[in-house]
C-alpha cells in the first residue's frame, strides 16, 4: 500500500460560498415559486427549490481543515482514495469517509490526537460531538513520545532488572500506518517491549568478565549501565526494523529507568558496596606501602638511624597499622632507649 497525498483539493473555501449562495438562491426561489403557483403557474421552480434544500447540504460534508502537521486518510465505498497531509481548507467527495483505527487508543504517551478533542467536544449537542469525532480521525504528523511502562527483565547473567525506555517516534506513511497494521499505536508499544526485552539479555546490568555483548566473540566491557547510550541505540535500530512497514519513523530511544528488581536490589548494593571497599583498601595499601618504602629510603639515605631487619619490620608494622586503619591511632612516645 504506497501513499498518494491529494494536494489539488484546496478549494474548500470556493465550494463553501457557492454552497451557500445556492441555498440563498432556493429559498429565493421557493419564495417566487410559490407566487408563480397561485397565480396560475408552472410549479417548476418551486420543485427545484424544494429539491435542493433537501439535498444541497450533502456538499457540505465534503469540507475538510487540517492544522499543520495533521493528515487525514479518506475511503470511498472501502476504497483507498488519497491522504490530505498539508494544512489547508480542502473540498473531497462527500462520501469519503476519514480513516483512524488508533483514533481512540490510549497509550502512555504525548501528541495523542483524540485526548484533548474527545473533551472538548464532548457536549450535550449533537452537532458538536459529531465534530468531535470526526475530527478525532486526523492523524497527527508531529514527533510524539510514547513511555512505556517499566519492565522487570533478566540480563545476561540472570538478573532481574527494571527498566524504562522513552520512544520518539512520527508517522511517515499514513496509509502504511492505517492499513497495513490494525492499530499502529499498539503495534509500536508491543514492538518497542518485545526490543527492549532483546537488547537487555544481551548486556550484564554492570561490568562483568567473560561476556560479549557485540556478537563478536570477544569479550567486552559492555553493560546496561555503562554503556546506555549503546544500548539505547541498539534498541532505537530493532525498533525502525520491526516498524518500517507500519509506516512509523522511531526519531531515537532513551532509557528513563534502570535498576536491580526489588528482590535482589538489598543484596547487590550490598555487593556493589563490597566491592567500593575493596578496590578503596587497595588503594590505601598501595599507598602506605609506597610510603613505608619512601620513609626507610629517606632515613637510610640522611644516615639518621641505623636500623637492623627486625626493627625495620616493627617499624614497618607500626606503619601500616597507622596508615591502613580506619580510626585515628593512639600514639605511645618510648622515652627511653630504642633498645
Amino acid at each position: 500500500m504506497n501513499e498518494k497525498v491529494l494536494s489539488t483539493k484546496k478549494n474548500g473555501m470556493l465550494v463553501l460560498i457557492i454552497t451557500t449562495l445556492l441555498y440563498l438562491a432556493a429559498i429565493a426561489g421557493c419564495i417566487f415559486g410559490g407566487m408563480i403557483v397561485n397565480d396560475g403557474g408552472l410549479p417548476v421552480l418551486l420543485i427545484i427549490s424544494i429539491i435542493w434544500l433537501c439535498i444541497g447540504w450533502i456538499p457540505y460534508c465534503g469540507l475538510k481543515v487540517l492544522k499543520p502537521q495533521e493528515a487525514l486518510v479518506l475511503t470511498l465505498f472501502g476504497k483507498y482514495v488519497g491522504t490530505l497531509k498539508n494544512d489547508g481548507f480542502y473540498y473531497v467527495n462527500p462520501f469519503c469517509t476519514s480513516v483512524n483505527p488508533a483514533a481512540k487508543t490510549k497509550l502512555n504517551q504525548s501528541g495523542d490526537v483524540d485526548g484533548g478533542a474527545q473533551k472538548a467536544f464532548a457536549v450535550t449537542v449533537k452537532n458538536e460531538v459529531s465534530f468531535g469525532e470526526a475530527s478525532s480521525r486526523k492523524i497527527s504528523l508531529k514527533i510524539m513520545t510514547l513511555n512505556n511502562n517499566r519492565q522487570k527483565i533478566n540480563d545476561c547473567l540472570g538478573n532481574p532488572v527494571e527498566i524504562g525506555i522513552a520512544v520518539m517516534w512520527r508517522v511517515t506513511d499514513t496509509a502504511k500506518a492505517v492499513f497495513n497494521v490494525d492499530n499502529y499505536k499498539e503495534y509500536l508499544s508491543l514492538q518497542c517491549d518485545s526490543a527492549l526485552r532483546n537488547i537487555v539479555r544481551i548486556y550484564p546490568y554492570d561490568v562483568a568478565p567473560n561476556v560479549d555483548t557485540t556478537g563478536d566473540g570477544v569479550a567486552d566491557e559492555g553493560s546496561l549501565r555503562g554503556s546506555s547510550e549503546v544500548v539505547a541505540s541498539r534498541i532505537r535500530d530493532e525498533i525502525q526494523q520491526k516498524v518500517s512497514e507500519a509506516g512509523l519513523e522511531v526519531i531515537e530511544a532513551r532509557i528513563t529507568y534502570l535498576a536491580y528488581a526489588q528482590e535482589i536490589a538489598a543484596v547487590m548494593l550490598q555487593r556493589q558496596q563490597a566491592s567500593a571497599i575493596i578496590d578503596a583498601r587497595k588503594m590505601i595499601v598501595d599507598g602506605a606501602v609506597g610510603m613505608v618504602e619512601m620513609a626507610l629510603d629517606r632515613l637510610n639515605e640522611k644516615e639518621i638511624v641505623e636500623l637492623d631487619e627486625e626493627r625495620k619490620a616493627a617499624m614497618v608494622s607500626n606503619l601500616l597499622v597507622v596508615l591502613c586503619g580506619n580510626h585515628d591511632t593512639q600514639p605511645i612516645v618510648n622515652t627511653g632507649s630504642l633498645y
